[in-house]
């Protein structure tokens, strides 16, 4: 990792630990936004009046901005400050949850869910930069990435947790409020732990940013519309098309400007480009896991949402302590190369165990092992990903750096999700009409799910294996 100090290495030695702790917060606060959401729709479904198939705006609104804008945040922190940008990010984040704690129609929710999104976009690339300012030495650094990791995965297991506990005793509403007094405090207390030294100054390249803009947003759009819509609609063809076009308009406008948004040399940053790839599959792999886990949960053996939510706390809690407490001396010891690709195959085997949960499974015997396994996968890629994605990128180039790392996770995400719903479905149907029971169809088609995810992991660390340099 190169030595970032000139831009952001002002904060106090004693304060970097509080500052990361801050910094931490902040992603735990943004994941816990995409998560909460889920077990209060049936409440919000009833006070706003919303249509079934309406409901999916409630989450698509965040995701397309947040998908759609972090590239501009990564390159924002990288012109004006990260600690700016950050702040930036908060105030709107923190103005959104008010605007969606007290929405009164479905339009108010919609933007209000549109606004932290965006909020949150500027929040993640500024974030993981100040992370890697402030943690030069290369063991605090990972030790450093274990903690954001693990804030992350605790972000989405608290969003189910909380989500579910505050509807049923508070309202939908306070799902919401409750980033209120969680923002002000990281905006009061980021000027004094998130100090920064100088900022390089340059113009921001608006043709470039609309451009590169509209295309992440039509991509994302697309992809999360394609399951109401379909692959082959010309709805969704039309905007995929859309999006590449202004892609390469993108490109071509890079090549000419003397201050792009997006200077292309960065990938030719070792590393970079096979380690987004990889980080785009993982997430391929990794949100339908989650996905498909509850649904087998809830669906299959008839948990409750917040006992679903019970029986993937162990894999959280595994997480959380393999990214702390392993994950950096495994990295320290072996690079990121070796643990990128031990930790997708053992995630493959996660996934193919998954793929074998009968309908009649118990959580003991079926989940728990094939749980604990994928965290251990999980806990040894993400965040050697993470470092290999980055680990090459120049000091005024790491919000860029941090802003591509985000976006290829949250475009995979989304791609990865959207695809293996749809074998999924289409193994499901196709039973249902040769006369299989509904329970059976349904866990069939779960089992195709998890089998598709452990072949995306297998691809992602033979591309590892290929492409990835080893560095320690």
């Amino acid at each position: 990792m190169k030595n970032t100090s000139s831009i952001e290495q002002s904060t106090p030695y004693n304060k970097r630990w509080s500052a990361l702790f801050l910094l931490c917060t902040a992603e735990f606060l943004v994941i816990m936004d995409t998560s909460i959401i889920g077990v209060a729709l049936p409440a919000i479904k009833a006070d706003l009046g919303y249509t079934q198939t309406g409901l999916q705006w409630i989450f698509n609104a965040y995701v397309i901005l947040f998908g759609g804008f972090l590239l501009l945040g990564g390159r924002l922190s990288d012109l004006f400050g990260a600690r700016k940008i950050f702040m930036w990010g908060f105030a709107i984040l923190t103005s959104a949850s008010l605007l969606a704690g007290v929405a009164w129609s479905e339009s108010t929710l919609n933007l209000g869910r549109a606004l932290q999104g965006l909020g949150s976009a500027f929040i993640a690339p500024a974030a993981l930069t100040l992370v890697l300012s402030k943690f030069t030495d290369p063991k605090e650094l990972n030790k450093a990435l274990g903690f954001w990791g693990a804030s992350a995965a605790a972000g989405g297991s608290a969003g189910v947790f909380l989500g579910g506990a505050i509807t049923e005793w508070l309202s939908w509403h306070w799902i919401f409020l409750i980033n209120i007094p969680v923002g002000l405090i990281v905006l009061m207390r980021s000027r004094s732990l998130l100090f920064t030294g100088d900022t390089r100054k340059g113009k921001v390249d608006m043709a470039g940013a609309i451009l590169a803009t509209a295309a992440l947003i039509l991509m994302v759009y697309a992809i999360v519309s394609s399951e109401s819509e379909g692959w082959g609609s010309v709805h969704t063809i039309g905007l995929l098309v859309l999006s590449l076009a202004l892609l390469f308009a993108f490109y071509v406008l890079q090549k000419q400007k003397s201050e792009p948004l997006m200077p292309l040399s960065i990938f030719k940053v070792p590393n970079l480009s096979a380690g987004n790839i990889v980080m785009a599959l993982l997430a391929a792999a990794w949100i339908p896991l989650w996905f498909f886990l509850n649904l087998y949960l809830q669906q299959t053996l008839n948990y409750s949402a917040f006992n679903s939510g019970l029986a993937l706390l162990p894999m959280t809690l595994a997480i959380m302590f393999l990214m702390v407490g392993v994950t950096g001396k495994l990295v320290a010891k072996f690079g990121f190369k070796s643990n990128i690709i031990v930790g997708l195959f053992i995630l493959a085997i996660s996934l193919i165990m998954f793929s074998k949960l009968p309908s009649d499974g118990t959580f003991i015997t079926h989940v728990l092992p094939a749980s604990l396994l994928g965290a251990i996968g999980m806990s040894l890629t993400y965040i050697p990903a993470t470092v290999a994605s980055m680990s090459g990128a120049k000091p005024e180039e790491t919000g860029l750096a941090s802003g591509l790392v985000n976006t290829s996770y949250q475009v995979g995400s989304a791609l990865g999700l959207a695809i293996i719903v749809a074998i999924s479905a289409a193994k499901t149907n196709a039973l249902k009409m040769a006369g299989e029971a509904e329970t059976a169809a349904l866990n069939s088609g779960f089992q195709t799910a998890f089998f598709s995810a452990g072949v995306i992991c297998i691809i992602a660390a033979i591309i590892a294996a290929i492409h990835i340099r080893s560095m320690k």
